[in-house]
């Protein structure tokens, strides 16, 4: 059966430590197939993006058309995002997961067989469904992580996964050159190098069905019906989804991603196509540099999470809000000059350094998001990730309402530093504050005592 019941262990804790080369414990397995997961969504949801100068040409498509694909293309990611969060309250992030995939799958086959700039938007459409991916990732780490630990957790998953964008913007542009090298058309080259992605998310559906519980203790659906008492208590649904929107914490934050993340999936989409019309550089050469942002999440997304746990540490939540203020503020600074840059080393240049502060600041995002309110982790997860796509889709209709690009990126930039204040209106009750270091100092001590046992076991 795709979702044979793992079993329950009610005494299973969450994981205080990261073992980065182990998949021995069911935490583990949860971080290494949830990120590879995402990946594949990833690079799914972006594959066409890099190869948009072809389809521009076979469909002969207008600035505005394009645009519009570029918008489709993280439009519907906006309510899908929505509803997996509560999904996964309701159901767990193995069975949510699995549907995605298998389900995500059918429109990047379908964007093969298109024919009209109509039915390519349609399926382009549909495919964004693929970024709700992001908002199952983080709730399954949240759910598997200790304090001390999560913010780095969520971060690393989240930035290994976001790759994909990038792998997509460098590898596509190379499986449709090889097939042409191979005497294939161009028409037909780019529609044969969609089935990558497509056959990867169905054998990923699999994997994690197989290998994934829902959180320590065993499956959501699994502990509800055993009597078992979870995080979220009773609730679940709508009940979960209301909880979250009236907090004002998850609104600030989907401001910030909606500035952070948003900005990258918008980048994702022009950013080929920025360098080929800009700079003049081939097709495989403007993915090599387009590669270059979305390779940036390999590592500084993480970076993002583990300053915020850092922090944490001394500063408590009030740090974690002050370092994502802070590196907003580097990401709206690095946009500008982004957008004016005159040559393609200083546009890569400039394009890497607010990269970084994009993705740490995705990172430090989610590192605040497992805080807000326990008791309705999906729905916050889910409608601040989708705050993430409209930024993205507010992105597209700038680039489209602006002169040029380089406009477009420069007003931005001013906007993500504006939103940087939603950071610093994050703020948290003496209580909340005081559970949430008791949970951590917890958390802290479990791991020295599972050190201390460890070491103690070893020969002398």
């Amino acid at each position: 059966m795709l979702f044979a019941s793992p079993g329950i262990d009610t005494t299973a804790p969450k994981a205080t430590r990261i073992d980065l080369f182990s998949a021995a414990t069911p935490q583990m397995r949860a971080f290494h197939v949830t990120w590879l997961a995402f990946f594949v969504c990833f690079f799914a949801w972006f594959a066409a993006a890099p190869l948009m100068p072809l389809i521009k040409t076979e469909f002969g498509l207008s600035k505005d058309q394009i645009a519009n694909i570029n918008i489709a293309a993280v439009a519907v990611t906006i309510l899908v995002r929505l509803v997996v969060g509560p999904l996964c309250d309701r159901f767990g992030p193995r069975r949510t997961y699995t549907w995605l995939l298998l389900l995500g799958a059918i429109p990047v086959f379908g964007l093969a067989f298109a024919q009209t700039y109509e039915t390519f938007l349609f399926f382009r459409l549909a495919i964004g469904a693929i970024g709700a991916s992001f908002v199952i990732t983080q709730y399954h780490t949240s759910v598997m992580f200790a304090p001390n630990v999560v913010g780095t957790a969520n971060a690393t998953v989240g930035g290994w996964g976001n790759a994909g964008g990038g792998a997509a913007q460098s590898l596509m542009p190379l499986v449709v050159a090889a097939l042409i090298g191979l005497g294939v058309e161009h028409a037909f080259g780019w529609r044969a190098a969609m089935f990558v992605p497509g056959v990867a998310m169905v054998a990923m559906a699999f994997v994690y069905a197989r290998y994934t519980q829902d959180t320590p203790q065993g499956d959501i659906v699994d502990l509800r019906a055993a009597g078992i008492e979870l995080d979220g208590g009773k609730a679940t649904g709508m009940a979960i989804f209301r909880r979250a929107a009236a907090n004002y914490r998850t609104w600030m934050l989907a401001a910030t991603y909606g500035a952070c993340f948003g900005v990258e999936i918008f980048i994702h989409n022009i950013a080929a196509s920025y360098y080929v019309d800009r700079f003049g550089l081939s097709l495989t050469n403007a993915g090599l540099a387009a590669g270059i942002f979305g390779g940036l999440a390999l590592f500084a997304r993480a970076l993002g999470g583990i300053a915020s746990d850092r922090i944490a540490l001394v500063k408590g939540l009030d740090g974690r809000a002050l370092l994502l203020f802070a590196l907003m503020l580097g990401e709206g600074g690095g946009l500008v000059l982004f957008g004016h840059a005159g040559s393609v080393t200083l546009a890569i240049l400039a394009m890497t350094m607010f990269g970084l502060f994009t993705h740490m600041a995705c990172g430090a995002t989610y590192a605040l998001v497992p805080f807000v309110d326990r008791k309705a982790l999906g729905g916050v997860a889910g409608l601040i990730g989708a705050g993430g796509n409209i930024g993205a889709v507010a992105a597209g209709f700038l680039n489209k309402a602006s002169a040029t690009p380089q406009q477009c990126l420069v007003m931005l930039g001013y906007i993500v530093a504006g939103t940087a204040v939603c950071a610093l209106a994050v703020r948290f009750s003496t209580t909340h504050k005081s559970d949430e270091r008791a949970l951590l100092d917890a958390a802290l001590d479990a791991r020295r005592n599972s050190d201390r046992s460890v070491n103690g076991a070893l020969p002398a």
